[in-house]
């Protein structure tokens, strides 16, 4: 499954309140691309297809499609900010390598 820490869950409430659509899940993925093959993808939706898998994690709707799901079995998806930059890491572990900036792996 996919795990959000209390710093991603708290943050992904906070973005959802500032755009007011508390309601909306969201929608992890991999896309094509990056430097490293794979990128991640992480956008808001107001509702699932019949394809996602839908996981809940403390008020957090949390949307997958099949194929994204192969790729992200097991990833935990943390937030960080410090003076220099902020943003969602993944610690995937069915990553084989990942680019520099830790947003594209290969598998």
């Amino acid at each position: 499954m996919i795990t959000l820490t209390e710093k991603a869950v708290n943050h992904v409430k906070k973005m959802l309140t500032e755009q007011n659509t508390p309601d909306s899940a969201v929608r992890v993925g991999v896309v094509g691309g990056g430097c490293a093959g794979l990128s991640y993808k992480f956008t808001f939706e107001e509702k699932a297809t019949e394809e996602d898998q839908v996981v809940e994690q403390n008020g957090v709707k949390i949307l997958l499609d099949p194929k994204s799901y192969l790729f992200l079995n097991g990833v935990t998806i943390d937030y960080h900010s410090d003076l220099m930059s902020s943003g969602f890491t993944f610690h995937n572990p069915n990553a084989k390598s990942s680019c520099g900036c830790g947003t594209s792996f290969s598998v």
